[in-house]
């Protein structure tokens, strides 16, 4: 017989996610595009966030391994991207999120961010996902496109072999025939009875995968749409890209979401969360 499971609760740095407490929201832009930028996307999310008190987790990639085109910017590199994030982690005081591609990638990712964020495409990689177990830090695994949401208990299964048991599943659509995406609600439950915390990626579900020739494209307007589904169903975190000027964001332009519209949208979020919640 179904029911519904709440996972338990894990600490990520001073927060704590899943366990029935209010949503972490884990926002940044999608690459890391300067030191100035991260710091001013990272201060303005923190005082919003902190208004509103909503729990904050930094995200930005210091490379975007997997980008449509083999010409598209890709970030600044690992060693100028992770000093920027470990600057933003100790200036603004928030826990600070970023992927990995490669196993050799965990152990020096971890000596600066909090969590490892193993990307969808890479969900079934056994040796990075090991490798991000053994680093002892947070791993979020990203739901790839292709796999059906019971199959992540194994994704998560080869991280708990480490004896590292702080693990989240995202969920960010499924593919739906060629350049789009669909998301199927029932996926967060279902992911939910592993027993790990489940966030909801608002943006990448949006997104129309190589859908403008040598990128991808996106449907914007249909972020607080999918956002506030995932809020009635319960969901432990909430993804979100965004970025001060959309059309100038170096990476997912299409579906990054305005910072500028980010309030309305976190308030009106924080009253379904506690309505579900019941906080």
């Amino acid at each position: 017989m179904w029911r519904e499971v709440s996972p338990a609760a894990i600490a990520i740095g001073a927060l704590r996610c899943g366990g029935g407490l209010p949503f972490v929201l884990i926002a940044g832009s999608c690459v890391i595009e300067s030191r100035d930028s991260a710091l001013r996307h990272a201060e303005s999310l923190q005082r919003l966030t902190a208004k509103l008190c909503v729990p904050f987790i930094y995200k930005s990639s210091y490379d975007k391994a997997n980008r449509t085109s083999g010409t598209s910017f890709r970030g600044l590199g690992m060693h100028e991207g992770l000093d920027i994030l470990a600057e933003v982690r100790r200036e603004v005081g928030v826990p600070v999120l970023t992927d990995i591609h490669a196993p050799d990638e965990a152990a020096l990712a971890a000596e600066v961010v909090d969590v490892l964020q193993i990307p969808a495409f890479l969900c079934r990689q056994t040796d990075l996902l090991l490798a991000a177990g053994h680093s002892g830090k947070v791993v979020n695994i990203k739901k790839g496109q292709f796999l059906a949401p019971w199959d992540m208990a194994h994704a998560a299964e080869k991280v708990a072999s480490t004896g590292n048991q702080r693990i989240c599943l995202t969920e960010r659509g499924c593919s739906f025939g060629y350049n789009n995406l669909v998301t199927d609600f029932r996926s967060l439950p279902i992911m939910a009875q592993s027993g790990y915390p489940v966030i909801f990626d608002a943006t990448h579900s949006v997104q129309l995968p190589g859908g403008q020739g040598g990128m991808s494209g996106g449907q914007r307007e249909f972020i607080p749409t999918l956002a506030r589904a995932a809020m009635a169903v319960g969901v432990d975190g909430l993804f979100m890209e965004v970025h001060e000027d959309p059309p100038r964001a170096l990476s997912d332009s299409a579906t990054v979401f305005p910072l500028e519209h980010l309030a309305a949208l976190l308030q009106t979020l924080c009253a379904l969360d506690a309505l579900v919640k019941g906080h």
